[in-house]
């Protein structure tokens, strides 16, 4: 599979910043840019070596813009330059989108064993310095029974859950310090002094990479004694220290969150790991979840899971209840928040609340089984608000990921609203999910097109009262009812609350293998919250399941919104000439085309999962 993968990866158009790693072989964007400033000036040493030698002239040619200014160019750029500025270029809106963002980053214990951790420290070494905050939680059980298994000792699970007996403790305090020491080692060098020298200030050249921070930051309490069975000093998250976190992730610090919790009573404990992330990331905010695993997530034919909603994700792990006890317990912990109760049968992904007439995704949090909740930012848990993966099902993998997934599906209905879940093996594949459109692993969303559908008759009077201000403004062209119910299969919405909030349409031409995209129109009241764009985005996969190529628009009043999005000039010639003949010239609209990219995403429009 991973062979395949990076097959794939290699034939994209553009392969992130994945590609200018493996070309010049470092993982920190600085150096690129730095190593291609050296390589430019020892080109033009050459060159000019080369003329002193020869008494010859490299002259730019007519046109160019040595040749305007009146000067010589001296060295031409390579196509290796060429692509990396075009690279540099193609990254920056996901680096403008995650910049400020804080992401959970899971370190599985197999990962943190496995020679691949090397790599992903150093991607996450660069995106640090990108702006992205992180807070790293490594796994230890492989470390711990290795430990245990050299020193006499059996590793003893119950359920999820290790069972921390003395020397299971000592094994557990050993396994957590070595991997916190040595990921601060990995991340404290700086960028090579040979490649900013030119650049940076020498007093810089001997900082540390990463500034990283630790501690106390985990307060937990015994499991104690379940069904008869002691835990010994296994613990469960009482409570996650937000505030403390945030200053230092704001301080530019990137945390390492441990599995150890510590108790009121002065005790160390050993936490759940999946358990802490999940409670961490729910605590804080976070805007992803991403759990890097050994392994990829597949379907049953083999092939990548590339997106899931978190609807089809529930459904999937409701499936295998009476197969996985990790299913079971999933099942048990939201039992409470039955998903039937959050969308529509016929809408995407949609997960609705009706609690203060906002959908889930914008509640972020709410109150819990014990009423506890951290609405003020306190990070205060019961033991219920993580989710706990582990035991003899996960290692056995009898189930596939489906551990993982559950994890995912958890977070996703509390509160966050994308979790990755990724397989590190491949090299550079956090770059590859967070820098590529389509990524590189498994997502699983909870508010991706939300309550987006086809329309219905009943929706008629609501796509009426969204485009009547813009058709008086001019902006649209005004339809009659007859032919607004005529279209209606060609029209999208948005439902929030049994409320239209958006809506727009998709006229496809087979024969040329375009479509127009037309009316588009959000409610004043939501405007400026992305539904424009997520139905544009919802229109474009639409349109590249019916096998279209292009999408082209007529506008009066909005070129710099479309523009904006990709679509750019064109003349009447290239509209459908039998769109051109009903076209009322006499609005001198503009027209506007879009290519549409092979998408390979995995998302599915206009799917009820079963």
């Amino acid at each position: 599979m991973a062979a395949s993968k990076s097959s794939a990866t290699a034939n994209h158009p553009w392969i992130c910043l994945q590609t200018c790693f493996q070309a010049i072989g470092k993982s920190n964007l600085c150096n690129h840019m730095y190593s291609y400033q050296k390589k430019r000036n020892i080109f033009s040493s050459h060159a000019l070596t080369a003329k002193a030698k020869e008494g010859t002239k490299l002259v730019a040619k007519a046109g160019s813009g040595a040749a305007a200014g009146g000067g010589e160019r001296s060295y031409n750029i390579s196509p290796e330059d060429e692509r990396f500025v075009e690279v540099l270029r193609e990254a920056q809106p996901y680096i403008f989108m995650h910049r400020g963002s804080t992401f959970v980053v899971v370190l599985s214990a197999e990962i943190i064993a496995d020679s691949c951790l090397d790599t992903i420290l150093k991607d996450i070494a660069f995106l640090h310095h990108l702006g992205i905050r992180f807070v790293l939680v490594p796994g230890t059980h492989v470390q711990i029974d290795k430990l245990l298994s050299e020193r006499g000792h059996e590793a003893k699970y119950l359920g999820r859950y290790r069972i921390t007996d003395s020397e299971s403790l000592a094994a557990a305090m050993e396994a957590a310090g070595g991997i916190r020491m040595m990921i601060e080692a990995k991340l404290s060098p700086g960028p090579p002094i040979c490649n900013i020298r030119r650049h940076g200030d020498s007093s810089r050249w001997h900082e540390v990479g990463v500034s990283v921070a630790s501690g106390n930051f985990l307060a937990a309490k015994r499991k104690g004694v379940v069904d008869g069975v002691d835990y010994g000093a296994t613990g469960e998250v009482k409570k996650v220290d937000v505030t403390r976190m945030r200053e230092r992730l704001h301080g530019g610090c990137l945390v390492i969150l441990s599995n150890l919790g510590y108790s009121s009573s002065g005790e160390v404990l050993n936490c759940n790991t999946y358990e802490v992330a999940t409670a961490c990331a729910l605590a804080i905010e976070a805007d992803k979840l991403i759990c890097i695993i050994d392994g990829p997530i597949l379907d049953e034919s083999g092939h990548l899971i590339r997106f899931l909603t978190l609807q089809e994700a529930d459904s999937l792990i409701r499936q295998r209840v009476k197969q996985s006890e990790i299913a079971a317990n999933y099942v048990k912990a939201v039992a409470e928040e039955d998903i039937t109760c959050f969308g529509h049968s016929d809408s995407i992904g949609s997960v609705y609340s009706s609690q203060n007439g906002k959908t889930f995704s914008e509640r972020r949090i709410a109150t819990f089984n014990n009423g506890v909740g951290f609405d003020n930012g306190n990070g205060l848990w019961s033991s219920e608000q993580g989710f706990a993966i582990g035991g003899q099902e996960r290692l056995s993998r009898l189930n596939g990921y489906l551990s993982e997934l559950a994890a995912a599906a958890f977070v996703c209905r509390r509160g966050v609203q994308r979790v990755h879940l990724l397989d590190g093996t491949i090299g550079g594949v956090l770059l590859l999910e967070l820098f590529k459109r389509d990524g590189m692993g498994t997502m699983v969303a909870s508010d991706l097109y939300e309550g987006t559908r086809t329309a219905k008759v009943t929706d008629l009077s609501g796509i009426k009262q969204l485009i009547q201000p813009l058709v008086e403004s001019g902006t649209l062209v005004r339809r009659t009812d007859e032919e607004l119910l005529k279209a209606l299969d060609s029209f999208y919405v948005v439902e929030r609350e049994g409320q239209i909030i958006a809506c727009a349409a998709l006229f496809p031409f087979f024969k040329e293998k375009c479509g127009e995209v037309a009316a588009i129109a959000v409610s004043p009241e939501c405007r400026g919250q992305g539904q424009g764009d997520k139905l544009l985005d919802y229109i474009e996969k639409k349109a590249a399941s019916l096998g279209l190529d292009m999408l082209f628009l007529l506008t009066t009043r909005t070129a710099d919104w479309f523009k904006s999005r990709g679509f750019r000039e064109c003349s009447i010639e290239m509209i459908p000439e039998e769109r051109r003949k009903r076209i009322n010239l006499s609005r001198n609209s503009k027209y506007y085309m879009k290519k549409l990219l092979p998408d390979t995403s995995g998302i599915i429009v206009d799917r009820t999962f079963r």
